[in-house]
C-alpha cells in the first residue's frame, strides 16, 4: 500500500482534485473538509504519513490544525504542507513556528506538489 496522505480543504473541488492527482501517483488519500474533521480523521484512520492542509478554513484553520497535529503522539514529525493563496512572509513564518514543514501557493503546478511529496516521503 502507498503512503497515506490526508488532504484538508474546505473546497470540495480542491479536495477531489488533489485526491485524483495523489491517487494517480500511487498515494492513499483521506479527505477532510476542515481542521476539526481532520483531527477526527487522524484519530480514526490510524497512521497518516503526510498532511496537506489549506490555511483558511472554517471551524479550525490550517495554522491551529498544524499546532494540534504537532501535539499528537506519533505526529510530531509527520510532514504538514500548507496549501494557500497567501504568500506573505509574515504568514509563512507564523506557519513555520506552528510546525509546518512547507508551503505551496495556489495555483500550483501538479508536478511541483508531487516532487515535494517525493522528497518528503521518499
Amino acid at each position: 500500500m502507498g503512503k497515506r496522505v490526508l488532504v484538508v480543504d474546505d473546497s470540495l473541488t480542491v479536495r477531489r482534485g488533489l485526491q485524483l492527482l495523489l491517487e494517480k501517483a500511487g498515494y492513499t488519500v483521506a479527505l477532510a473538509a476542515d481542521g476539526e474533521e481532520a483531527l477526527e480523521t487522524l484519530a480514526k484512520e490510524g497512521r497518516i504519513d503526510l498532511v496537506i492542509t489549506d490555511l483558511n478554513m472554517p471551524r479550525l484553520d490550517g495554522l491551529e490544525l498544524t499546532r494540534r497535529i504537532r501535539s499528537l503522539p506519533g505526529y510530531r514529525f509527520v510532514p504538514v504542507l500548507l496549501l494557500t493563496t497567501e504568500a506573505q512572509v509574515a504568514k509563512k513564518e507564523e506557519c513555520k513556528q506552528a510546525g509546518a514543514t512547507g508551503w505551496i501557493v495556489k495555483p500550483f503546478q501538479p508536478e511541483q506538489l508531487l516532487n515535494l511529496l517525493q522528497k518528503l516521503l521518499g
